[in-house]
Parts: C-alpha cells; structure tokens; sequence
C-alpha cells in the first residue's frame, strides 16, 4: 500500500486528525502523524492561529519538512488546512513525492516554485463557502487548470475543518465522501 505522511491543523495533532490517520491505517496504509505542536492542541481555531502566529508559519513549515527527512521519499503528502504548508512544500520540492492531497486550503504553487511538478497528483478538497478557503479559492483553481493531474472537490457548506470528527465544525457526510476520495488517491499511488 501507500506511505503517507500527514500533517495536523492550527488546532494541533487532534483526536480527530489522528482518528483520520487510523481510517488510512485500516486499509493498509502505513501514515505518519508528526506533531508540528509538540504536544499541544488548542480548544478553538482562534488559539491555535496565535500559537501558529507566535513561533510563525515558516517554522511551522520547516517543522514539517524536518519531520519527513527520516521519511522515504516515495510518500504522499497530505495537510489539514495549516498543515498544508509543509505538505504542499514537500509535494513540489522533495523529489519522488507520489502526491499531495490538501484539505481546507491550499498555497499559490509560486510559494515553492516556478509551477507543480510534473507526474506529481495532487487533490484539493474545501467546503465551497469557507471563508477560510476563500482567500485559498484562486490558488486552488490556478493548480488545478496548470497542472495536468489536479483536482478540485468543494462540498456544500462553510465549515472549515469538517474531516476532523472531534470538532464542532465537523460534517459526517462530507467527511465521508472525502475520506472515501483520499482512500481511492491512495490506493491508486
């Protein structure tokens, strides 16, 4: 099966998030959780983001990129919504990355390059009216239409972490079909 590595949210390495990991593990995928908190979640998104805006984004990144270096390089990288930082930036800078899958937000491809690798998958998945994934909207359509292995999904709704069961702002349904998605990404890789 596939090796994964999967980076949490602003609100840390939830239940939730690892509940998430344990779903790929059941059918045969080996996943990575790295704790870019160091063992600290946080009750609302708003703590979080000050935690995050504290030691500041692009340690959060190079955390995440430290994290996979022990890591094969033949991986599939995968971001709840912060952690799509350091998963998009691997995706496009690590060679061998088997594809990247971003949930809840996604970064312009100018961030870490010239354009998305070629032969490099990529899925981005939000709910359509996020106001967090708004500002995220036109990156996610520009990697979509420049890259010739990219796909966009948008569920109904505005929740913003709705794939982490453990939050309030969870959506089973989406959740589902999401999962259900990232378990056939995999299983093609």
């Amino acid at each position: 099966m596939t090796e994964v590595v999967l980076f949490h949210h602003a609100q840390g390495l939830t239940p939730g998030v690892a509940a998430f990991a344990d779903e790929l593990r059941a059918v045969g995928h080996t996943v990575h959780t790295p704790d870019l908190f160091e063992g600290r979640t946080f009750g609302s998104l708003e703590e979080g983001s000050g935690y995050v805006e504290q030691i500041g984004f692009g340690e959060i990144t190079e955390r995440g990129v430290r994290a996979a270096e022990h890591l094969p390089q033949d991986i599939v990288y995968v971001g709840f919504s912060l952690g799509v930082l350091p998963a998009q930036k691997l995706a496009q800078t690590r060679s061998g990355a088997r594809g990247a899958l971003l949930f809840h937000a996604c970064i312009p491809v100018s961030e870490f390059g010239a354009a998305w690798p070629d032969g490099v998958p990529v899925q981005v998945h939000a709910k359509e009216a996020d106001p967090f994934f708004d500002e995220d909207v036109d990156a996610a359509r520009a990697l979509v239409s420049d890259s010739a292995d990219a796909e966009m999904f948008l569920y109904p709704g505005d929740q913003h972490l709705f794939a982490d069961h453990s939050l309030t702002s969870y959506d089973p349904d989406a959740a589902k079909l999401l999962t259900q998605r990232t378990i056939e990404f995999l299983g093609s890789r």
